[in-house]
């Protein structure tokens, strides 16, 4: 059946204005104009729904989410997460291979979560496999099984279930990916030793300082030189260094079927500004400088076809809206376009300019 939705404000490519979309067989037949005058439906009258001035937007894919079951449901379970993904605007997520347990490590494992997630979504679900040292023989079971792609961490994920990866790991697993046309996602920091200070462990600045770029661009060097070796596509999950932008211009410069994302946090936040003792900004990469933020920020509208146009999303959490106007942890989907918005203003840039590159390399990525 047709019908078709209308809104004073529908996002499109080019603006955000007053539009009639019209939707047949769950997909998008038309953009009209708002006042188009609509015809029948095999004799019946196309169904119209005016959504007055709400926001009608495409759905979002959010390609990095970490749902947690089997085994640690309480934390996140696939009901919740998708419930929350629909209120949100997302329209389809993709879980990553931890934290549940057992990790998406092999054939088992994967139709295990299969199996605890049926009859649970609430969105279109993707799952990505993980690499962990001595599974390179799961991951045509993996692959056979549906997985989008699998993820390395190289270095310690946090959990003793999915330890990092090391080149000689990473070497025995790319080349089965490529054949099976997966890509490897990478979580590119590579622990180059302690260098932290002995100062104030409350002090964001000692957190920032035990896990500086340069072991996010040693790791992203590493990832470059086993792409060019295997030829497997390798893709960086949440950058954050800047400085590790222009290797990766010249590795696509090179033909080298690599790609990056950056992360809304990395280009609204500064390190300057994180008050000693607020937990909740910690994330591995850290949240950098104001100067490698701006650095990003230039490379997010300096770039070229197929480069470094990835964007992220955060954790996504339940949210509700009265009015059009959002509310909600800083972790909620609205928070994060509002705040992006804003630092785009902030930056004389156009929120509307980064809205193709921030959702549809992403999906296509995921073969979404």
């Amino acid at each position: 059946m047709r019908h078709a939705l209308r809104s004073t404000r529908v996002v499109t490519p080019d603006a955000v204005g007053p539009a009639t979309i019209v939707i047949g067989g769950g997909r998008i037949e038309a953009v009209e104009s708002f006042g188009v005058e609509l015809g029948s439906d095999a004799g019946e009258p196309l169904e119209l729904v005016d959504l007055g001035d709400s926001v009608l937007a495409p759905g979002l894919v959010d390609c990095h989410v970490h749902v947690n079951e089997p085994g640690r449901t309480e934390w996140e379970g696939f009901e919740t997460a998708t419930r929350a993904a629909a209120a949100g605007g997302i329209t389809a997520l993709v879980d990553m291979p931890l934290n549940c347990i057992p990790v998406t490590t092999s054939g088992a494992a994967l139709a295990t979560k299969l199996a605890a997630s049926a009859g649970h979504y609430f969105v279109d679900v993707g799952f990505w496999g993980g690499v962990i040292p001595g599974n390179e023989l799961e991951l045509d079971a993996l692959a056979d099984g549906g997985v989008l792609g699998c993820k390395a961490f190289l270095v310690d994920s946090g959990i003793d279930e999915f330890p990092r990866a090391n080149a000689a790991d990473l070497r025995h697993s790319m080349p089965i990916l490529r054949d099976r046309g997966l890509p490897l996602l990478a979580h590119a920091e590579l622990d180059l030793g302690d260098p932290a200070p002995n100062e104030d462990p409350r002090a964001y600045r000692t957190y920032l300082a035990s896990r500086p770029a340069a072991w996010e661009d040693a790791a992203i060097a590493l990832l470059i030189e086993l792409c060019r070796e295997t030829r497997c596509a390798v893709h960086i999950v949440h950058l954050s260094s800047a400085a590790s932008v222009p290797a990766l211009r010249r590795a696509k410069e090179e033909g080298l079927p690599i790609s990056a994302e950056t992360c809304p946090h990395y280009l609204c936040l500064e390190a300057e500004s994180i008050p000693d003792g607020a937990t909740h900004y910690k994330c591995a990469p850290p949240i950098r400088e104001h100067d490698n933020r701006e650095g990003l920020w230039r490379a997010l509208f300096e770039v070229t076809a197929g480069e470094i146009r990835f964007f992220r999303t955060l954790t996504w959490s339940r949210w509700t809206t009265r009015s059009g106007s959002p509310s909600g942890a800083f972790t909620n989907e609205p928070t994060w376009c509002r705040t992006l918005s804003t630092s785009c203003g902030a930056a004389r840039y156009s929120a509307c300019a980064i809205r193709p590159s921030t959702f549809v390399p992403p999906a296509r990525r995921s073969s979404l």
